[in-house]
């Protein structure tokens, strides 16, 4: 399941930000960001796989941070229902950025809509984009497509754009480990018995 090209882009994104540099539990484990020229890469991984063109620096990736706390609330809010605290989160964003939308033709293909700050910064042009993609999200019927990670010790983020739209895992390892937990408690019940 797809928004549209860009939208999609733009809450991946969201999501990679989100997972990338907030600090907490992933896949079993505790988690915390790295740091410095370490983290940069990463989050240029993650921008470059969202159309980005331009590598963070290690101060734009402390903005994009403050940013990422931002889109967790969001997928946090909608994984519980709440999806007003969601979207009134997502229209802060979008006041403080102050997004702008253009038409925009790059790397040979046809025109797109981008959605772009006044200030035009890596971090508010970011900050645009994600709001604007989970607002088309938010918007639409598809809102419970993002969520958080079901699996014990596990609250990364993820949009679900299976056929569906059943996902409850940010990972195959994490529905792994929940398998081989409710594998390994049957045996051990029917060995009880």
């Amino acid at each position: 399941m797809e928004f549209n090209s860009h939208t999609d882009r733009a809450v991946r994104v969201a999501a990679g930000l989100a997972n990338l540099l907030t600090p907490g539990q992933a896949r079993g484990r505790p988690y915390e960001p790295a740091t410095g020229a370490q983290l940069a890469r990463e989050a240029t991984e993650v921008l470059r796989a969202g159309g980005g063109r331009q590598d963070p620096t290690e101060d734009e990736v402390a903005g994009l941070a403050a940013i990422a706390a931002l889109l967790r609330d969001v997928f946090t809010a909608v994984s519980v229902g709440d999806v007003d605290t969601a979207a009134l989160t997502v229209n802060q964003m979008l006041r403080r950025s102050g997004v702008r939308p253009e038409l925009e033709r790059h790397d040979g293909s046809g025109w797109h809509l981008h959605f772009h700050s006044d200030d035009r910064t890596l971090v508010s042009n970011w900050a645009a984009s994600c709001a604007t993609g989970l607002a088309v999200v938010l918007g639409g019927a598809l809102h419970d497509r993002l969520g958080v990670c079901t699996a014990p010790h596990c609250d990364r983020v993820y949009v679900d754009t299976s056929r569906n739209g059943a996902r409850r895992f940010c990972s195959t390892t994490c529905q792994n480990r929940v398998k081989t937990a409710a594998f390994r408690a049957r045996q051990a019940e029917e060995l009880t018995r």
